[in-house]
């Protein structure tokens, strides 16, 4: 692994703490009980995608979440830079992870074929 990896994974880390506090800070209860699974900073670190649980989210409220995330995503960059003292915050782009629910159905589907294994 490279510094500039390492540096990266630990930028990753950071921010997949920091922020779950900055939106617990939020007044909306909708962005306070989010849940952030993953975080992955480009190449520079000067942009970030932040994957969220989509568990018990229909489609619709999920997309007035990344309209709500896209306006507060300045104060959540400024909470991010101001905690870390760090120079520049990477640009958040938020979006709900897909990967959980292909996992969920692999594992139901998994459980099938065990079960008719079984018999």
């Amino acid at each position: 692994m490279t510094p500039e990896e390492i540096k990266r994974k630990r930028a990753d880390s950071i921010l997949r703490e920091l922020i779950p506090e900055a939106l617990s800070q939020l007044g909306d209860e909708r962005l306070r009980g989010l849940t952030v699974t993953e975080v992955i900073c480009s190449k520079g670190r000067s942009d970030a995608d932040v994957y969220l649980d989509p568990t018990g989210i229909d489609e619709a409220e999920q997309q007035q979440i990344l309209k709500q995330l896209r306006k507060v995503s300045k104060g959540l960059e400024a909470y991010c830079l101001k905690a870390e003292g760090w120079f520049k915050s990477p640009k958040f782009h938020f979006k709900f992870d897909k990967e959980l629910d292909r996992v969920k159905r692999m594992d139901e589907l998994f459980a099938q074929i065990e079960k008719e294994l079984n018999k």
